[in-house]
C-alpha cells in the first residue's frame, strides 16, 4: 500500500508531528509513505517532498488578508503537489491541515474527487465545516450558513470583505457526491460538532485519538530539576504553550490562578513561550521553548499537576504529553480538552471558572480530591496514544474505505 500524508508542516507543530509520526511507523511496518508539506524548514529524507516556499505562503496569506478568500492560494505549489501525487501514485490520501496559506484546497481536493482517489481527512479543527474559522467558539452560524463572520479579523484573517458565505457553499459544494471519502475528527467532541454540519452532511466519520512519541514522553527522574530550582517541600504546576499571549491559550487565566495561589506552597512553570512574559509573579517561573523532547518530558515529569486553561482546542498534544510522562490534568472543560484524561487522570471546570479551578488544585495538594497515582496515570496513557497505536487504528480505516468503496462500486 502507498500512503500520501499531506499537511501544512512537517516534524514541526502538533499535526506536522503526527504526520510524521505516521510516516515512521508506515515505513517500519513495510508500507510506501510520503509526506508533502507546505510549511517549515526542509526535511531531506525519503519521499518527504516541500510543495511551497516562504514566498508562495506569504503571497497566499497576503491574497488571504486583502480578498477574504482563505482557500484559493498557493496556485504554483498546488500544481507541484498534484503533479507529486500523479507522480507517486497514492492507494491512500491522507489529509491533515490543508489551510494555513500553503495550497488551494479546493483545486487540491477538486483534483481528488475527479480522480477517485481515495481519501482520508483527518480533521484537527473545525475549519472544514466554516466558511473560514479553525474554532467557530461561540459562533453557531455554520450550523445553517456562514456570513456575516464576527471573526474576521482572526485568523484566516481578512482586513475588508467577507467571503464566507462564498467559502461556505464551496465546501459544501466539494464535498457533496465526493464518495470515497472518510473523515476523522481527532475527538468526539469534534466529531459531534462534525456530524452537525450542513458542509459535511451524510459523509463518514470515525475517531482516531492522536498518538505521539511515548519513548520520549515517559516519566523521568526529577531531581536534577529539583536541585535547580530548589525545590524541597513546594507542589509544582506545569503550562506549556508556544504563545502565552494568545488570548484564546488562556494565559491570562493563568496569572489570574498564579494570583489566588501566591500564600500556597506552590510554584508554576511556564514552558514554550517564544517571548519574555511580562508582569511575571513570584510564584512564576518562565521557562521559554524546549526543543529536545527528552528535557520536555522531564519538565512534564517535574509536575505535580498539568494546568490548561485554553479557551478552545480540539484535541491537546500537550496534554496527553503530559499524562504519558504520568502528570494529570487540571483545566477547564473546552472543547475536546476534557477527553484527553481518563478517569482519576484529570479534574476540569466550567470555561473560565478560575474560582472552581483554584478550589480544585487546592483540594488535590490537600487530599480532598483523589487522583491516580502517576505511574498509573502514564501506564494508562502510553497504551492508548502511543504513536504506533494511532498508526494502527489509521490502518484500520484506510483498508475500510477500500473495501466499502470497492464493494459499492466507486473505485
Amino acid at each position: 500500500m502507498k500512503i500520501l500524508l499531506i499537511d501544512v508542516n512537517c516534524k514541526k507543530s502538533s499535526t506536522g508531528k503526527i504526520v510524521y509520526d505516521l510516516y515512521t511507523e508506515f515505513s517500519n511496518m513495510g508500507y510506501t509513505a510520503a509526506i508533502c508539506f507546505g510549511r517549515g524548514p526542509m526535511v531531506n529524507e525519503p519521499n518527504i517532498y516541500k510543495h511551497n516556499n516562504i514566498f508562495g505562503v506569504c503571497m497566499h496569506a497576503l491574497r488571504t488578508r486583502l480578498t477574504g478568500y482563505v482557500g484559493h492560494g498557493s496556485k504554483l505549489a498546488t500544481k507541484r503537489l498534484i503533479k507529486y501525487i500523479n507522480n507517486f501514485g497514492p492507494d491512500i490520501v491522507h489529509l491533515h491541515t490543508i489551510h494555513g496559506y500553503h495550497v488551494d484546497m479546493y483545486a487540491l481536493l477538486s483534483f481528488l474527487k475527479d480522480k477517485r482517489i481515495k481519501v482520508v481527512y483527518t480533521l484537527h479543527d473545525e475549519c472544514t465545516q466554516t466558511g473560514k474559522c479553525g474554532h467557530a467558539y461561540n459562533c453557531h452560524k455554520w450550523l445553517d450558513k456562514c456570513d456575516k463572520c464576527p471573526q474576521l479579523r482572526e485568523y484566516p484573517k481578512s482586513l475588508w470583505f467577507d467571503q464566507t458565505n462564498k467559502e461556505f457553499t464551496l465546501k459544501k459544494n466539494i464535498f457533496q457526491d465526493f464518495q470515497q471519502i472518510i473523515f476523522v475528527p481527532v475527538s468526539h467532541w469534534l466529531c459531534e460538532l462534525s456530524k452537525k454540519s450542513i458542509i459535511l452532511k451524510g459523509q463518514q466519520f470515525s475517531v482516531i485519538h492522536n498518538g505521539i512519541d511515548t519513548s520520549s514522553f515517559q516519566p523521568m527522574s526529577v531531581e536534577r530539576l529539583r536541585k535547580k530550582y530548589s525545590i524541597t517541600n513546594e507542589k509544582v504546576l506545569i503550562f506549556v504553550t508556544p504563545n502565552f499571549d494568545d488570548k484564546y491559550k488562556g494565559g491570562n487565566y493563568l496569572i489570574d490562578l498564579a494570583s489566588r495561589l501566591l500564600d500556597e506552597n506552590i510554584k508554576i512553570f511556564i514552558i514554550g513561550n517564544k517571548k519574555p512574559i511580562k508582569n511575571i509573579l513570584p510564584n512564576i517561573i518562565a521557562i521559554g521553548r524546549i526543543e529536545n523532547k527528552k528535557e520536555l518530558a522531564e519538565y512534564y515529569s517535574f509536575g505535580d499537576l498539568f494546568v490548561i486553561t485554553s479557551y478552545m482546542e480540539t484535541f491537546p498534544t500537550v496534554c496527553i504529553e503530559s499524562l504519558c510522562c504520568g502528570t494529570p490534568i487540571v483545566g477547564f472543560d473546552r472543547g475536546g480538552i476534557k477527553e484527553t484524561a481518563t478517569e482519576g487522570c484529570g479534574v476540569f471546570v466550567p470555561f473560565g471558572d478560575v474560582d472552581s479551578l483554584t478550589e480544585v488544585i487546592k483540594k488535590i495538594f490537600n487530599g480532598g480530591i483523589m487522583l491516580k497515582p502517576k505511574n498509573e496515570c502514564a501506564k494508562i496513557s502510553k497504551k492508548i496514544y502511543d504513536k504506533a497505536y494511532m498508526a494502527r487504528n489509521y490502518l484500520t480505516i484506510y483498508e475500510e474505505l477500500n473495501n466499502n468503496f470497492q464493494s459499492r462500486g466507486v473505485l
